[in-house]
């Protein structure tokens, strides 16, 4: 085979490999499942319970520019699918921190009041541990929910903001069904491999890609365990936050430099399978138009666009995000 194809191949080739050697049945914390990182972890207390935050504090591999990343991931999503961009950011000389929020990824599965101001406050605690006084606060997807919070607590520490096709950029509760948090808990035990690959293909309008596959399996695996249960309370009461704690009337509010990157052919609305009405599905969700309503509101905020691309940019796109990314942070 030419080698022009086994280098087109390779990529494919790993991915598919990775996939293959995750284990089949993890637990809450995804305990076996290795990091792209080494993973450290912070005690708290919270509500009376003692619980552990997992994290990567990955240091700068060129010449430290002195400066602290933090990447803030998503709901269906854990902090090891920021890999590409930890390195991009390390060979930048930037400090990277990736935290796995309480409720995902490594971190304790609580049953507690979630709150974007208590995660805030628990990355906030987390920084301070780490010496870190200033950080650009990156946010994907319902960490983009956090990461504003998190500016709007603290623009001290703050000292850029970035919004990766963020979820909240409007009020759910306008046009999703309300349901409680059982009946929400009841939906997410009955998650599988299939129902949750279903979903997963919504972020991806171009096609879903096998190389998705490694932070898919992950949540997959998880539904095998006997652990199962205390994840699906989790993303139940998770699910309720983001529901219920809109930070779509805030934007006017935020005092840092920010960068919105909106994948144009993003439809994303939490809950959109509660929507009955087509016409009310229809009006929600319209990311283009949402982006640059959210710019406009946030007082010299910088707009990427990117066409033709969904809900994931640094995973689908990942060159035309870490450009923007870079050239915000320069």
């Amino acid at each position: 085979m030419p080698r022009y194809f086994l280098l087109l191949l390779f990529p494919l080739l790993l991915a598919a490999t990775s996939a293959s050697a995750q284990p089949t049945v993890l637990n809450a914390t995804l305990d076996g499942y290795n990091y792209p990182y080494p993973v450290k972890t912070l005690p708290l207390k919270l509500e009376g319970q003692a619980l552990r935050m997992a994290y990567m504090d990955v240091p700068a591999n060129a010449k430290p520019n002195g400066r602290t990343v933090v990447l803030l991931h998503g709901k269906n999503f854990f902090g090891a699918y920021w890999r590409e961009t930890i390195k991009v950011l390390a060979a930048a000389g930037f400090r990277v921190v990736v935290p796995d929020q309480i409720g995902f990824g490594k971190s304790d599965k609580a049953d507690i009041h979630y709150s974007f101001h208590q995660l805030a406050r628990n990355t906030r605690h987390l920084l301070d541990t780490l010496g870190v006084k200033k950080a650009v606060i990156v946010g994907h997807s319902m960490g983009g929910m956090l990461a504003t919070r998190f500016a709007l607590m603290y623009p001290e520490t703050t000292e850029k903001l970035v919004l990766e096709n963020p979820i909240g950029l409007e009020d759910y509760r306008a046009g999703v069904p309300f349901q409680s948090v059982d009946q929400a808990e009841a939906s997410e035990l009955k998650s599988t491999e299939a129902s949750i690959r279903k979903y997963h293909a919504t972020y991806y309008p171009n096609g879903y890609p096998a190389a998705h596959d490694q932070w898919l399996l992950p949540l997959a695996a998880q539904t095998k365990s006997p652990d199962f249960p205390k994840v699906a309370r989790a993303n139940a009461l998770t699910f309720d936050m983001i529901y219920q704690q809109p930070v779509s009337y805030e934007f006017g509010r935020i005092a840092v430099p920010t960068l919105l990157v909106i994948g144009q052919q993003d439809r994303t609305v939490v809950g959109k399978g509660l929507i009955k009405d087509p016409k009310v599905l229809a009006q929600m969700g319209q990311y283009p138009a949402l982006g640059r309503r959210t710019a406009a509101e946030i007082k010299g905020a910088q707009l990427v666009e990117l066409n033709k691309v969904g809900h994931i940019p640094h995973l689908e796109t990942p060159a035309q995000f870490h450009q923007a990314l870079l050239a915000f942070l320069r």
